[in-house]
């Protein structure tokens, strides 16, 4: 285990980067310990909202859901609102949603501990831009169901909503050997949901769905397998789905975002690494905290307790790094452009942030303004959330 430590001063001002183009970046402000899983919301009015948890460990019942905003025009992030104070459950994976009657929509996770299996999905809604939210309600109390993209608006009105379960065989620890992935739709303007299974799903998470220009849907996965990034389609209203196939994208089993450009094309950010050179692996990702039995670190090929049916096994502490972003012009066919914003050793194989341990870049969230600059999050460390942006132009140089 690596004994380098890193301190980042998260005082939310705004940056630019001597690299000859618009690079502007930020360290948005916490007094967290630990900060992870942003997602960003770009306003009407210009202002860029996001929201992230924060606590001391992921999976610890201290853990819940924080809010900033970047004001149009000013060059400082704001203080982190607390928006969620469960103190039995751990508070994940927030998104951010404007619904079509301009509210907004903050959706988030909430589990015991690091039992995935227990989590179910809650939500607030404000009705003055996130400045002042109503009472918290749940969405989904199905035990296991988890989120991490946000709401898709169709031409037909309905109502998109990817989410996975964390499903664990009786006895046994969570550990992602099982998660499928399926699409809630409504009609009713969130009021009631319809589900639909992705096929073969198995492994693949962290649905991300976006309508492209042909009218046709596409989804990009994370995938369990620490192997690719894979994809899906659809074309009847996210209905029925393709079975997830891999792309040419690497995936180390930790999240990715994707969205689509004012001019249609796709910006991807993600992790371009996998699994294939890895010398070592965690045993899950909750290893570490009070109610395991303390961390484990395996050999790349040595077995979990459990495997899928096809003999595979989520895999655990692969480097997350680099945070890499990429341009598609064919509809998420080919990724020809690519550029990294961040480069390290992403050392993943501990969660710990009160000791500055982990070294990860992960679970970025991408957005464009109407102005074209392409706004990106994502962790730091898991101490703090970075944010950055950057045009396309950047990007493709």
């Amino acid at each position: 285990m690596s004994n380098q430590s890193t301190t980042i001063v998260a005082d939310g001002k705004l940056k630019m980067c001597p690299d000859g183009l618009e690079h502007v970046e930020a360290y948005i402000p916490s007094d967290c310990i630990q900060n992870h899983a942003s997602n960003l919301l770009v306003l009407d009015n210009g202002d860029l909202l996001c929201t992230w948890f924060g606590g001391t460990q992921e999976g610890i019942a201290d853990i819940h859901i924080y809010l900033s905003r970047l004001k149009k025009g000013q060059k400082e992030w704001s203080k982190a609102v607390k928006l969620s104070d469960d103190p039995a459950r751990s508070e994940q994976n927030p998104i951010l949603f404007r619904a079509p009657d301009n509210k907004l929509w903050l959706l988030y996770t909430a589990q015991k501990s690091g039992n995935q299996d227990t989590a179910i999905v809650r939500y607030r809604i404000s009705e003055d831009e996130g400045y002042s939210w109503g009472p918290i309600e749940t969405l989904f109390d199905q035990p296991g169901t988890f989120i991490r993209q946000p709401i898709v608006v169709l031409d037909n009105g309905d109502w998109l909503l990817p989410v996975f379960y964390c499903i664990t065989p009786p006895g046994q620890k969570w550990t992602g050997n099982k998660d499928i992935s399926a699409v809630k739709i409504s009609k009713d303007q969130g009021e009631s949901w319809e589900e639909y299974e992705v096929p073969n799903s198995l492994g693949c998470v962290h649905m991300n769905i976006e309508k492209l220009d042909d009218g046709t849907l596409l989804a990009l996965f994370r995938s369990r397998w620490a192997d690719h990034i894979y994809s899906s389609r659809s074309t009847d209203y996210g209905k029925t789905w393709s079975e997830p196939i891999p792309t040419q994208l690497p995936n180390n089993n930790s999240s990715i975002q994707f969205t689509k450009l004012n001019n249609g094309h796709l910006a991807l950010v993600f992790n371009n690494m996998n699994a294939d050179n890895c010398t070592e692996r965690r045993l899950s990702l909750y290893d570490e905290i009070e109610d395991e039995e303390g961390t484990d670190i395996l050999s790349a090929n040595q077995d979990t307790p459990e495997k899928d049916d096809e003999g595979r096994q989520a895999f655990w502490g692969a480097p997350r790094a680099p945070m890499t972003v990429a341009i598609s012009e064919d509809g998420g066919r080919t990724w020809p452009y690519k550029k990294d914003i961040e480069i390290g050793d992403g050392y993943a194989m501990t969660n710990n942030s009160k000791e500055k341990l982990n070294r990860e870049y992960s679970y970025p969230s991408i957005k464009q303004s109407a102005d074209g600059k392409i706004h990106i999050a994502f962790t730091y460390f898991r101490q703090a959330i970075k944010y950055v942006c950057v045009s396309e132009e950047f990007i493709k140089s």
